[in-house]
């Protein structure tokens, strides 16, 4: 058997199953697969991808494998891996695999180095990660001069790299998957809204009818968890830094005001910002008895878990996901998930009919890096825009959804407008 670090090898069959489920709602991937076969874009080429593992990143593995790449898989959170997802890539697919939930520090360093350990000429990556580990200290640059370039899939990654690229530390170019409009107006609105609700809903079992949900950040994540949250029944506020957000925020109709005010007001917090420390020690102080602390954004910094954890008098696992802290004060507030994404902690992540689009542009950006890449320079570049209207057409295709063509005519007078005469 290929050389793999997953839990438990005997829940392939049950992972195969879940992988075929996924993929029936995956088209567009299906069909990017299908060419892929065909033109092996990707021949002889080691990619290293440091993801969530679940049945929709086992469609996107399948897709690059039946590219021509020799895929190795990590996974990007301690918490997000399927276990079952993990076993079947490596007993059914023959994909080296080195994830398993639950995993330590420790182990999820280790896997990321194993990964490395297949020298990737292309990374992928949801969270910067693995390029951050290639650019650390103990990686030659032998190692990182093979890599042509990378894919990021998240928010929090592309802030990092834009850091890098800043720093002048950037070893290779990376092209941004999440701002792609097929990914971010979709995924993370769409599918980061309904999941987090979902994760919350399965941790707790509580209803939200009725209940005030407070929203830290009001980006394409942020809208769509309040807008869910709204669905259900629950009042809904949103906290912000940046003015513009804030008034989108107002005009859709929720209520916007600062954490320490909404500290008081929230039954349920949810944080979505990517930053640090936006739930802290004078947050804590002010919240009800019961109050429920979730994150969906990428690492578990959101919430200032080692202040509360100092402020409690005593804490315990009250079910599975959820962790009372009881306060000196008498007060109990719950933990979710550890404080990590809780979408994928206590849930199965994003439906797989949205993931089809943000991986099918993990796969397209790929093949576009193995084309380019070696002419590109050390920066963040966008997904082609002709990528992501292609991504576009085939899934209004795949849900039979027709629309119209310009005529000669009008595309004679949008040009003619466009530059003026």
């Amino acid at each position: 058997m290929i050389e793999h670090d997953v839990k438990n090898i005997a829940l392939a069959a049950e992972g195969r199953l879940k992988i075929e489920w996924a993929e029936q709602s995956m088209p567009v991937l299906r069909q990017v697969r299908e060419r892929f076969e065909r033109e092996q874009p990707l021949k002889g080429l080691r990619l290293g991808a440091c993801l969530h593992v679940t049945t929709e990143t086992a469609v996107l593995m399948l897709t690059l494998k039946a590219g021509g790449a020799q895929v190795a898989l990590c996974a990007s959170n301690p918490l997000s891996t399927q276990d079952d997802t993990a076993a079947a890539l490596v007993r059914e697919y023959e994909i080296p695999v080195y994830a398993h939930k639950g995993e330590d520090n420790q182990t999820y360093y280790r896997h990321l180095h194993a990964v490395l350990g297949t020298r990737p000429q292309l990374t992928m990556d949801d969270g910067a990660d693995l390029i951050s580990q290639l650019h650390g200290e103990g990686h030659g640059r032998d190692l990182v001069g093979e890599v042509i370039g990378g894919t990021e899939e998240t928010t929090t990654g592309v802030i990092r790299l834009r850091a890098m690229e800043k720093e002048g530390v950037l070893a290779f170019p990376v092209i941004a998957v999440n701002d792609a409009d097929t990914k971010h107006l979709f995924d993370n609105r769409y599918g980061t809204g309904q999941s987090t609700v979902d994760g919350i809903l399965r941790a707790t079992n509580i209803l939200l009818a009725g209940r005030t949900v407070v929203v830290a950040g009001y980006g394409m994540c942020g809208r769509g968890v309040a807008t869910r949250a709204k669905g259900m029944g629950a009042h809904v506020i949103v906290t912000e830094v940046e003015p513009m957000r804030a008034l989108e925020a107002v005009m859709d109709g929720f209520q916007v005001m600062p954490m320490a005010q909404a500290a008081e007001e929230g039954d349920v917090f949810v944080t979505v910002t990517g930053n640090m420390s936006v739930i802290r020690s004078e947050h804590f102080g002010r919240m009800k008895d019961g109050a429920i602390l979730a994150n969906s954004g990428h690492f578990n910094v959101e919430i200032d878990l080692d202040t509360l954890a100092k402020q409690a008098q005593s804490r315990r696992v009250v079910r599975p996901f959820v962790e009372e802290f009881a306060l000196r004060s008498g007060r109990r507030l719950y933990v979710l998930g550890e404080g990590r994404l809780i979408n994928l902690a206590a849930a199965e992540g994003h439906p797989a009919a949205v993931m089809d689009m943000s991986f099918a542009n993990q796969a397209l950006s790929a093949e576009f890096m193995v084309k380019k890449g070696r002419t590109l320079d050390r920066k963040v570049y966008v997904v082609p825009r002709e990528i992501d209207l292609e991504i576009a057409r085939l899934k209004l295709a795949s849900m039979g959804v027709a629309i119209d063509v310009l005529t000669s005519d009008q595309s004679s007078y949008l040009s003619s407008w466009r530059h003026g005469t």
